[in-house]
């Protein structure tokens, strides 16, 4: 059985059949998946189980019974495919389907408002059901069709290349490869029933006039900046002469300053780094276009700097995403078009996008993206960064001697570029909610001895296995950021020896690479066995090696 996720919910039959049965609660759980993405209720199955009881039994009427009285119980919402399923272990269980609530905002009968965010139902109020509105309103703009032009009187050149590109993609059933022409454009919501195109359908086959009928069509900026910050080059995209595919490749081909790299010495060789990877600025230029809130004016903004890229589209992020969760939530504001983005080839799976983001940018030891979102506007920054070469060539060694996944090559980039890091901040990078979570991350970094650890539960640190690289050619050099604390505390000692009286601060910054926080644990701990004694208040706190007794 899956777990709980922001697409399944798992019930005990006790909560809702029988006396102790709460089917208000229920209702409040249909109510917050019809104003996401839908999901999947599964009840019979009591928490950390996977069967249900071998014994038990379901009633069809029960069934129908719980399915009438929570329409009943919700507004707007649709409960669909209620089934009685058998167990494996021959018990029984049901299940029913919430489809998500397209246009209209779902409620519970007494007016609670409620969305899916991970595996909870979280209230929606206040300047959120505004929020919450207008993205039913951009689900909605997709289906439209306004402008009642026939798709046989658009651009059938580009109708012809979309119907080979699909029939020629790998990410597309057969099913719907053998479908004829007009078919598979309504199955990708591109035409309606009568064969008019929807605004979908516009931005794909339209011609410039049609598309410039279009409320908020696609626009694009593009501007350059020299060190100074000085604008230098900018060239725009607003006449509405390609489709979304045609527009990304050719800001690709005018984006030059995006394909500059920094020559790496490494050994007799030279090697070539991108300041950007390419598979970064494809996806988040795809991003912004297909998250782009169509029922808002604004152009997307693409500005070079000489450190650093920003991505800005109108809107801001989708309902239930935030900077904080963006790596783990899933939720598609133009979900049709994403869809066609993600079977034409042209962005990562639903929700795989930042995974990837994350993983390019960690492997050549760059920062991570810096994400700013308002009710009007997303940008996300990335940075050219200065090159590490040493932990590029530490992550180089281990590509070519390991074979790690996308999410072990993540924390892989940043434990080499941090040298160490503790588990709290590493959870918090990777934006886990807990540090149990993070297994999946590390994966097999640990039983693979690449990387090992130092301390225990929340004073855990991750870094580095020295025992791997000492059999390489690689040549590292040494830093006190990954010195153990008894090392630490005699170099305290060592230093308070022959420096005498000295503040923390001093201390720290005649330590180089040490963290703050580590020099802090030392003292406490060196106080704490009489080795060395406290001057001073807090503020002027001094320290000075303990008399011997």
């Amino acid at each position: 059985m899956p777990t709980e996720d922001g697409n399944i919910e798992y019930k005990s039959l006790k909560k809702v059949i029988g006396k102790s049965a709460d089917l208000k609660s229920l209702s409040e759980t249909c109510v917050s998946f019809a104003n996401a993405q839908g999901g999947l209720i599964v009840v019979g199955i009591e928490d950390e189980e996977k069967l249900p009881d071998s014994k038990q039994k379901i009633k069809i009427e029960d069934v129908n019974n719980v399915i009438t009285r929570l329409r009943d119980l919700t507004d707007s919402v649709a409960l669909a495919n209620p089934e009685i399923v058998d167990a494996l272990n021959g018990g029984q269980y049901f299940q029913f389907k919430v489809l998500p609530s397209s246009r209209t905002i779902a409620t519970t009968s007494s007016g609670k408002v409620l969305i899916r965010i991970t595996d909870k139902s979280v209230p929606v109020s206040g300047e959120e059901l505004t929020t919450l509105a207008s993205e039913k309103n951009a689900f909605q703009w997709e289906l439209i069709s306004v402008g009642k032009i026939f798709w046989k009187d658009s651009n059938i050149d580009d109708v012809s290349k979309f119907i080979e590109d699909i029939q020629k993609s790998k990410l597309v059933s057969d099913f719907i490869k053998d479908k004829s022409h007009e078919e598979i454009l309504e199955y990708y919501q591109l035409i309606t029933i009568d064969g008019y195109l929807t605004n979908l359908g516009v931005l794909w086959f339209g011609t410039p006039q049609q598309r410039a009928r279009i409320s908020y069509p696609i626009t694009v900026q593009y501007i350059v900046y020299n060190e100074f910050e000085e604008k230098i080059r900018k060239k725009d995209w607003h006449f509405h002469l390609h489709n979304p595919k045609q527009l990304v490749l050719d800001i690709e081909n005018e984006a030059t300053e995006l394909n500059y790299t920094t020559e790496i010495s490494s050994g007799l060789f030279r090697k070539q780094i991108r300041n950007y990877p390419k598979e970064v600025i494809r996806e988040l230029l795809i991003n912004a276009i297909a998250h782009k809130r169509f029922t808002i004016s604004g152009d997307i903004f693409i500005e070079v700097y000489s450190d650093r890229l920003i991505i800005t589209n109108p809107g801001g992020l989708p309902f239930g995403i935030t900077k904080d969760n963006i790596l783990h939530e899933r939720h598609r504001r133009n979900p049709h078009f994403i869809n066609v983005l993600h079977d034409l080839g042209l962005m990562e799976g639903e929700g795989s996008g930042y995974d990837l983001i994350y993983e390019k940018l960690a492997r050549d030891i760059k920062p991570l993206p810096i994400i700013d979102s308002t009710i009007n506007k997303t940008s996300v920054t990335i940075y050219s960064g200065i090159v590490n070469k040493e932990a590029l060539e530490i992550i180089e060694y281990i590509s070519q001697h390991f074979r790690l996944t996308q999410k072990e090559f993540t924390v892989l980039g940043i434990v080499a570029s941090e040298k160490k890091i503790s588990a709290t901040k590493l959870t918090n990078k990777l934006q886990l909610t807990n540090e149990d979570r993070m297994r999946n991350w590390i994966g097999t970094l640990l039983d693979k001895s690449i990387l090992i650890t130092r301390g225990v539960k929340k004073g855990t640190e991750y870094l580095l296995n020295p025992s791997l690289f000492s059999q390489s050619k690689l040549k590292i050099s040494p830093t006190l950021k990954t010195i153990d604390k008894e090392q630490l505390k005699h170099l305290i000692l060592e230093f308070l020896k022959y420096n005498g009286e000295k503040s923390k601060s001093e201390i720290f910054s005649n330590i180089q690479d040490v963290e703050e926080k580590d020099i802090q644990k030392c003292l406490y701990e060196l106080v704490k066995l009489e080795k060395i004694k406290p001057l001073g208040a807090n503020k002027n706190r001094t320290y000075i090696l303990a008399k011997k007794k």
